[in-house]
């Protein structure tokens, strides 16, 4: 399952026959030997995704593909730390940061839905900041790579390592599928992967700042984020 695919080469049914066929095979391989296969197989059509929690998908990407793309959605509400990890990650490591942006700034949405749509419609508003504009984002791309793991929240716990991502019609890739915590901090602490402060400050998941608190003791790593409502994913991930 190897040798970059040219743009336009497979079929939608083929990719995702692909996929799946990768994500049996590659259940049990590590972390960087399936994102060896993701290089190999779409080359520069692969692209790493971060919301700058951390750095670790990006720095294992790198040590495959030098100068990997690490997509970075800049929805206006992140926490300044945030933001800083993205400058900082942009800095010192061997990656192509792309920042993409939401159509509208958090000023012409207000103008146009009204102040703190996040309070009132969470829904609405991850769609506009984070699902629409990533979509629009990838699409240069076959594949792209996640950070997300099956200790993270009950949602999560069946992310295959290679999947299908029939809503985007790309190959999803998260190589860190059947990491816990316990292997992304041994990881963070070999390679001096860049994080991001909030995790030392009570925070277990980094989102945006008005939808996302710190984790009481006993909580899982998802439960700051949307506090109090039903809501626990912004639509990326589902």
């Amino acid at each position: 399952m190897t040798g970059t695919l040219i743009s336009g080469e497979l079929t939608d049914s083929e990719l995702r026959e692909l996929a799946e066929r990768a994500g049996r095979e590659l259940e049990d391989a590590s972390a960087t030997e399936i994102l060896k296969w993701a290089t190999d197989t779409f080359g520069p059509r692969f692209c790493v995704t971060s919301s700058m929690e951390d750095a670790v998908v990006a720095h294992l990407a790198s040590r495959v593909l030098p100068g990997v793309d690490v997509v970075f959605l800049d929805t206006g509400y992140h926490f300044p730390e945030t933001i800083g990890t993205r400058d900082a990650v942009d800095a010192v490591m061997d990656v192509n940061v792309i920042t993409i942006t939401p159509r509208q700034t958090v000023a012409e949405q207000d103008a146009e839905h009204g102040e703190k749509l996040h309070d009132r419609d969470p829904d609405l508003c991850c769609a506009l900041r984070k699902v629409k504009p990533l979509e629009d984002g990838l699409t240069a791309y076959a594949a792209w790579a996640t950070g997300l793991r099956r200790d993270e929240s009950p949602t999560r716990a069946n992310t295959p390592v290679v999947g299908w991502d029939a809503k985007r019609r790309k190959v999803k890739v998260s190589p860190i599928a059947r990491w816990t915590q316990d292997d992304v901090d041994a990881y963070v602490l070999e390679h001096g992967v860049l994080t991001n402060p909030l995790l030392m400050d009570g925070y277990a998941s980094v989102g945006c700042a008005p939808c996302t608190r710190r984790v009481l003791e006993g909580e899982d790593a998802r439960a700051g984020r949307w506090a109090g409502r039903g809501k626990t994913e912004c639509g990326l991930h589902g």
